[in-house]
């Protein structure tokens, strides 16, 4: 509002000296009487001024006051508003960090709850996985000390060649009959060499005398541990060597069975060299020509186990079809004695029923003679029950007694 009334009085300062400047401008000017007006007009602008100062002070204390009020009353609010913020703000934190107290409390309870659960379960996992492996190293062990007692088997020549003969007593055992091979033969009789299983085939001379298919297993294994060596060093010209190594012991195996085992009429005219492992038999199969060469010149022909299963099933069909062929003879027999029974059987049923036409005849007489009984018998008075009953027992004694004397 100061400001409002200096303004006003600014205005109509400068309104009078405007209306004063114009009055001096229409008036030509005169020496004394322009003086008085140009005085008093002084005066009152020094009047003015001066009132105008004063006002200005006034006005500035007032202003000063009021702004000192003014700066007063913000500071104090400030301060309160402060006070009431620092006050809202520890109530805000105290709230928070109860909350955040309260949820460290609760989620600290359920991690360790959860932490707790999750460490039993992986803790056991880990036990029963580090049981199962316990288990398993010791039976990778007790593994590797069978393999080491197989190796050491398998290095003793004649234990190498036990191992073969039982693989291949476990596959005969599988497929025949005991009575259709025998183990321990002595094919040739001026020989004391023993073939270590031999099939039992029918036509020898005699009937009770068989034609032995001799069996021989055999198991190079040096031979075929050295073909292994190669193939793992790529060494393409001690593979050769090794392959011929073992081509060249396979023929020697082949002319042993020849020549202790191969007896016609005895035995068959070839034999069977029996290898224990399907590798081996596969890596021989990949020789050219050695199978051929050893059927064609020894006579012998090589089967792996997968080839002696199917050779003895081959053989076990012959057997039965053999059975069935004797046993046909046999049905044939039996047949033609049941006709001849049979056509007696058919003379026996014309006897009976002769028979029962000469008993339907007699009954038919029977029939007859009771109707003629019955007619005659229709005039005699009926006895009372009783009477009648005892009277027929009376003649029922004396025709038993009539009988028994006739």
């Amino acid at each position: 509002m100061n400001e409002t009334l200096l303004i006003l009085l600014a205005v109509l300062s400068l309104g009078q000296f405007a209306v004063l400047l114009i009055l001096f401008l229409r008036r030509p000017p005169s020496g004394p009487d322009m003086e008085s007006p140009l005085k008093s007009l002084g005066q009152q602008n020094e009047r003015m001024e001066r009132g105008l100062r004063d006002e200005f002070a006034r006005t500035r204390e007032e202003q000063g006051k009021s702004g000192r009020d003014l700066r007063e009353e913000v500071a104090t609010a400030m301060n309160r508003i402060t006070q009431t913020l620092e006050t809202k703000m520890n109530q805000i934190q105290e709230s928070n960090t109860r909350k955040l107290e309260e949820m460290r409390h609760t989620v600290d309870e359920k991690l360790q709850g959860t932490l707790e659960k999750r460490l039993g379960e992986s803790f056991k996992l880990v036990s029963d996985r580090l049981e199962q492996v316990h288990k398993g190293l010791g039976e990778m062990q007790s593994l590797a000390s069978g393999v080491g007692d197989l190796k050491r088997v398998l290095t003793n020549v004649k234990t190498r060649g036990t191992w073969g003969e039982i693989q291949l007593r476990a596959i005969l055992e599988q497929i025949l009959l005991p009575s259709q091979y025998e183990a321990n033969v002595k094919v040739k009789p001026d020989s004391n060499e023993l073939v270590e299983f031999a099939i039992r085939l029918p036509g020898g001379e005699a009937e009770d005398k068989p034609v032995w298919l001799p069996i021989d297993s055999k198991f190079p294994k040096e031979d075929y541990e050295r073909i292994l060596e190669a193939q793992d060093r790529a060494d393409s010209e001690a593979l050769r060597v090794a392959r011929d190594g073992l081509a060249k012991s396979l023929k020697l195996f082949a002319k042993d069975i020849r020549e202790q085992y191969i007896s016609p009429p005895l035995s068959t005219d070839f034999g069977i060299l029996f290898l224990p492992t399907e590798g081996l038999f596969a890596e021989i199969c990949q020789y050219p020509g050695l199978l051929d060469a050893i059927q064609r010149d020894h006579r012998v022909t090589v089967a792996g186990p997968t080839t002696m299963a199917t050779l003895l099933n081959s053989l076990h069909m012959g057997f039965q079809t053999l059975a069935i062929q004797e046993r046909s003879s046999e049905v044939w027999q039996v047949l033609g004695a049941v006709k001849t029974e049979f056509g007696k059987f058919g003379l026996m049923l014309e006897g009976v029923e002769k028979k029962l036409d000469e008993a339907k005849n007699k009954i038919a007489g029977v029939r007859s003679k009771t109707t003629t009984i019955t007619r005659k018998l229709k005039k005699v008075e009926e006895l009372p029950s009783e009477s009648s009953r005892m009277l027929l027992d009376l003649v029922d004694g004396e025709e038993d007694g009539e009988d028994a004397e006739a």
